[in-house]
């Protein structure tokens, strides 16, 4: 490969020329203002998605642990089966390309719109069955002391369950947050301009692949780790002390 050109960061995007300090004054970009931008994107559709996995995969776990609802959980099961075996990608071409065709309304929305709401809804059947597990863990007494005090059933999850639910299964959470990082390169596929599409396209006008993989792959890493070290903060402060999930899922 020859010599390691650090200074391709720091080269003009178009007359190639080695800007001082590495970013672009006056108009012009460099590949490190380029490659800044595109980690944003991918920040940005990956805490996109992530809050709408959370939304509705919370959703779609509670109906899965309904009691006396063996429709609504056949629902929950369904979505989980369907999001969770098509590959991610597919879906982002089915959302990309054949729901616009077939809703005409979705033709307006910018292609990072689909991208999270295609990430959205794979990453949601994961986090289901983790709110499931999660639910179904609890002691049975927990949704008991909730009827016994009179509340419904939506305010006995409000209440009772899911702050519960929610405090132990943080740890397979962390991997969800920080898989979704990592599944935002498909993006590239559609045009979003995030890390993955600058290694693509930079690599391929500079000829200097190496350089530009390893910035990119630091990038990867960075957000990987700052989302781990967030969540193993949040995971000390909210643990249950003592608590130890029962084998069969709520069987005390």
């Amino acid at each position: 490969m020859g010599n390691w050109d650090w200074q391709v960061f720091c080269k003009d995007t178009v007359d190639g020329e080695v800007v001082a300090r590495c970013f672009g004054t006056g108009g012009s970009v460099t590949y490190l203002d380029w490659m800044m931008s595109a980690w944003g994107w991918t920040v940005s559709v990956s805490l996109c998605a992530l809050i709408l996995a959370l939304l509705v995969g919370s959703i779609v776990g509670v109906l899965r642990t309904l009691p006396d609802n063996p429709w609504l959980v056949r629902l929950g099961n369904a979505w989980v089966e369907l999001f969770r075996n098509v590959p991610l990608l597919v879906q982002i071409f089915i959302w990309y390309y054949a729901v616009p065709a077939l809703v005409p309304a979705m033709r307006t929305f910018p292609p990072f719109a689909l991208v999270v709401i295609a990430l959205g809804l794979f990453t949601s059947a994961r986090i289901a069955e983790q709110v499931r597990a999660g639910i179904q863990a609890l002691p049975r007494g927990q949704r008991y002391a909730g009827m016994a005090v009179g509340f419904s059933t939506a305010q006995t999850y409000r209440y009772v369950l899911l702050p519960m639910a929610y405090r132990i299964i943080i740890p397979p959470l962390t991997s969800e947050s920080m898989n979704i990082f990592k599944n935002s390169a498909v993006a590239f596929a559609v045009s979003i301009a995030e890390l993955t599409q600058f290694y693509l396209q930079a690599g391929e006008e500079t000829s200097r692949q190496m350089e530009i993989y390893i910035g990119v792959i630091a990038l990867y890493f960075v957000s990987a780790m700052t989302i781990n070290r967030l969540m193993a903060f949040v995971e000390k402060k909210v643990r249950v002390p003592g608590f130890v999930a029962s084998a069969g899922g709520g069987g005390h």
